[in-house]
């Protein structure tokens, strides 16, 4: 199975590119969430120019947050730096709006903004609507400073069965954040099938963190917790905002959902919750936060154990049809990288 790194936005990233695409890493992934990170297209736009086979994708953004011709002109702009190396993720925004107050957009506006953009950046004409206004536009200057030559990839994000027919019926991959649970990979290739129609051979790709124990280290010890908390504070930041998702959960989980809340000040009502809950986030967490990352939530959302229990799970999740793991590392990305690329051979 191939790996790749995903990271937060931010002065020097490019660095890190450049040791991904050494150690062998397939893609270099770039988290698109305005209020949260810098922007994922100056950092990838600095990663194209030193870098010359590693995939570079931003993962995700959504037309909750930029327009339609904003950005197919990105996306073809980081084309003409890194000809058919660019990876398009799309969602409905569920973080980045969330970090607003405000919510995600809906699964009929994202694929309407999927199919809009496949059309811009392949050179088409595509229509656009403002209100009540509709015209056809495209990129008038492809071939001068925009690449709509060489293909882009795109994927949509899922996190249901609705998001994975949308990819079906655009001829998209798959990306999902720290779903690592076989049977639903499984039902999401199923529901891609059935809304395309016809077999396509669109790529499946996971976010999520890894640990490598080493011979009798705790599975739930602290450093383990560091390595993984951002993940798992990422399912309890939205737990606190959706209250009938949070009932879905054990008793210990909900317990850590409402001490996050009062840690953070905030309620699940707050109308200002938003820049509580979401400081730091998919950031290194807290140390005095250790307590909240569950050995249940680590088990279930992240990948940890023993190098022998790694491979095997990878397996599993490559026979669900999984085709890459992307990995965010927090605490050494370097030494993180290193330890993931060691564990590939």
């Amino acid at each position: 199975m191939r790996k790749g790194i995903v990271v937060t936005a931010r002065p020097g990233v490019e660095e890190l590119a450049v040791r991904a695409e050494r150690l062998g890493f397939s893609s270099f992934w770039v988290y698109d969430a305005p209020m949260l990170h810098g922007d994922p297209f100056v950092a990838l736009g600095a990663c194209a120019k030193v870098t010359s086979r590693i995939k570079l994708g931003v993962g995700v953004t959504s037309p909750a947050l930029r327009s339609t011709p904003a950005a197919a002109g990105a996306f073809a702009s980081l084309n003409a730096l890194a000809p058919g190396r660019i990876i398009c993720g799309i969602g409905t925004g569920n973080t980045a709006r969330r970090t607003l107050g405000l919510p995600p957009a809906t699964t009929a506006e994202l694929e309407r903004f999927t199919a809009a953009l496949q059309g811009l950046c392949a050179g088409g004409t595509v229509e656009y609507r403002e209100g009540d206004q509709v015209r056809d536009i495209r990129l008038l200057h492809a071939g001068q400073h925009v690449n709509t030559t060489d293909p882009i990839e795109f994927v949509v994000a899922a996190n249901g069965l609705k998001a994975a027919a949308v990819a079906g019926r655009r001829g998209a991959g798959i990306i999902s954040f720290a779903l690592l649970d076989p049977a639903a990979w499984n039902a999401f290739h199923h529901a891609r099938r059935q809304a395309a129609g016809a077999p396509h051979d669109a790529d499946s790709y996971v976010m999520t963190s890894l640990y490598v124990l080493d011979e009798g280290e705790a599975p739930h010890g602290d450093a383990v917790r560091d390595a993984t908390g951002h993940i798992v504070m990422s399912l309890l930041t939205f737990a606190a905002e959706a209250p009938a998702f949070a009932e879905r959960l054990g008793a210990a989980e909900r317990d850590a959902v409402r001490s996050l809340l009062a840690r953070r000040g905030t309620t699940t009502t707050a109308p200002d919750r938003h820049t509580a809950l979401y400081r730091d986030y998919l950031g290194r967490i807290a140390p005095a936060d250790r307590d909240l990352i569950l050995p249940s939530l680590i088990d279930a959302l992240a990948l940890v154990g023993t190098r022998d229990d790694l491979l095997a799970r990878i397996a599993t999740l490559e026979q669900a049809g999984i085709d890459e793991i992307v990995i965010q590392p927090v605490v050494d990305p370097p030494a993180e990288m290193a330890e993931l690329a060691k564990l590939a051979t």
